[in-house]
């Protein structure tokens, strides 16, 4: 009966994959450009409210800044998610085949989500003021992460498609001020995350069953490695970030204001990228009923300086 009930799960994602299945240019992109007089990120994910100082046209600046890194982000964490669920589809090669279906329907998709990421930093490119570095590496970054265990990488992948989904729900859909090219970006992004999520719970949940006390003890400690090393690069990106906003703007600030906008900026790629995912129900309802107490615990314990 388990089994059936998950194959239903896997039949009715690619049910869902057929149904919104988009194209970069004829659904997305449509022959338009990126609108600089409006915003990219809305303001419930950018934290601009804490840099009361900037006027309007420099709160517009800072959020396409962020804005241009979030997208360029999504395009980072989905070369690894890819080049994972190929490897998990091997699994289902001799087996379920619906399972197997979905997850290449899946892998496929990511490859096109990379595509439309690296074609909207190009046309962002070429409008906004040189200078903007995006720092990490794709392929270092998902050699890094999918050195470690599959149950953690797993786990890393659902926290982020799980965010991905309340950040348009709750924070692009409803901004009426953004972008129309960017807020469609994250529409049709969205659109094919919510399956992805469903199948990120669904193969988690199958390595879960896999592992002994102390293997799923050890990938406990590989999760918080992984979320740990997200929070690194976010560091290093949210200085590059203020220092390129410092930049191109047409006036000065004080030291007060330089520090402000320094940890302004972390604080925003820290909420975006993993304090909303770690927050988020249905994430913890799933981490909870893999992991024990104390396990949970020292997760929680670990994160406590991120999540503030």
């Amino acid at each position: 009966m388990q089994h059936t009930a998950s194959s239903d799960r896997y039949a009715k994602c690619i049910e869902a994959s057929k149904r919104v299945r988009w194209d970069i240019d004829r659904d997305v992109i449509r022959g338009r450009k990126f609108d600089l007089s409006k915003k990219f990120l809305p303001d419930g994910l950018s934290k601009i409210e804490r840099l009361s100082f900037l006027d309007a046209d420099e709160r517009r600046l800072v959020s396409q800044i962020q804005g241009r890194t979030y997208a360029n982000l999504f395009r980072l964490v989905e070369r690894y998610i890819g080049a994972k669920m190929l490897e998990i589809s091997r699994e289902h090669s001799l087996g379920d085949q619906t399972a197997l279906e979905a997850l290449v329907r899946f892998t496929d998709e990511e490859l096109k989500h990379q595509e439309l990421f690296r074609r909207i930093e190009a046309m962002i490119a070429e409008d906004m003021p040189p200078g903007y570095t995006f720092l990490p590496r794709p392929n270092d970054v998902a050699t890094a992460v999918l050195s470690k265990s599959t149950w953690a990488v797993l786990g890393l992948t659902c926290h982020i498609e799980l965010f991905t989904q309340a950040h348009y729900r709750q924070s692009i859909e409803p901004d009426i001020a953004l972008s129309e090219l960017w807020k469609d970006v994250f529409l049709f992004h969205w659109k094919e995350e919510s399956q992805h999520a469903i199948l990120d719970e669904l193969e988690w949940r199958r390595e879960n069953a896999k592992l002994t006390p102390e293997e799923r003890d050890s990938a406990v400690a590989d999760l918080i490695d992984l979320v740990t090393a997200v929070d690194g690069l976010l560091q290093v990106q949210a200085k590059a970030d203020a220092e390129y906003f410092l930049r191109v703007c047409d006036r000065t600030f004080d030291d007060a204001q330089v520090e402000q906008l320094h940890e302004t900026m972390l604080q925003a790629y820290r909420w975006q990228y993993i304090v909303s995912g770690v927050a988020d129900k249905r994430f913890q309802k799933i981490l909870g009923g893999l992991i024990t107490e104390p396990q949970f615990d020292r997760i929680g314990m670990a994160l406590a300086p991120i999540m503030q």
